[in-house]
């Protein structure tokens, strides 16, 4: 059966909602058990209920961008789940929208702690759990912007542009074993995201799709379930659009 997942033990963060939210629920439709992880219990307490029905599943409250957490909750979930063999990295902010003269330090720093250091966090501290399964994948979600920039986006389009950098680096560092590492890159996505953003700014995204609209939440979990398959045995360092045609220019 293509992206059977049945038995796998999958870390999920920002599972709470969006993109996230919808990968766990494909993922426990195939069969694996999943830990979520986000920053607000409330959102967790409610993914939870909706999605326990399905299969198992943890919820903890974690920080990607404070290493220690990242370290004790891998631990944590890998105890109760009996092992980590997939990774989703869909945690992550937008930002300011302005220029890059009046982009706040504060606001740069906080969106590269989530975005990009958090995936070095999330890797350093699963992959050893991989590493003794003598299986993995890695998904991690990044964005068009990180392959073309978007105006008045600096710290979100340098974070996915590292968090390419990335997947590319890993990818390559764990080619010969069992795991691979590949990241999707949409173009604007359907999320409650964008309400960091303005409407100028999500117009002007849409406005660079071919297919003129969003992409939603179960086209990113259909493909990030065959990125976390058995099936994707032949790929990794990959990069895959998901853009409406955006990432043919």
């Amino acid at each position: 059966m293509g992206q059977d997942l049945n038995g796998r033990r999958a870390v999920i963060t920002g599972g709470g909602r969006g993109m996230g939210f919808a990968i766990a629920k494909r993922f426990l439709d195939a069969g694996a058990s999943v830990a979520l992880w986000d920053i607000d219990d409330a959102t967790l307490a409610k993914a939870k209920v909706a999605l326990s029905p399905q299969g198992k599943v943890i919820t903890q409250n974690v920080d990607v961008s404070d290493y220690a957490a990242v370290e004790a909750a891998a631990n944590d979930a890998a105890n109760q789940l009996g092992g980590i063999e997939i990774l989703v990295n869909s945690a992550g902010i937008f930002g300011a929208t302005t220029t890059i003269t009046d982009y706040p330090v504060e606001t740069w720093n906080a969106v590269m702690g989530v975005n990009l250091n958090g995936i070095f966090h999330t890797c350093k501290a699963i992959v050893p759990y991989m590493q003794k399964s003598d299986y993995g994948r890695i998904a991690n979600i990044a964005s068009i912007a990180g392959k073309e920039g978007n105006p008045n986006a600096s710290a979100y389009s340098v974070s996915k542009a590292g968090v390419i950098g990335l997947t590319k680096s890993l990818g390559k560092e764990l080619a010969n074993s069992n795991i691979r590492v590949n990241v999707i890159c949409p173009a604007v996505v359907d999320t409650e995201m964008l309400a960091d953003t303005t409407q100028a700014q999500i117009d002007y995204m849409v406005s660079k799709i071919p297919m003129g609209r969003m992409g939603t939440v179960d086209e990113i979990a259909a493909m990030v379930g065959f990125m976390c398959s058995e099936e994707c045995s032949y790929s990794t360092g990959a990069v895959f659009d998901l853009s409406g045609g955006r990432a043919t220019y």
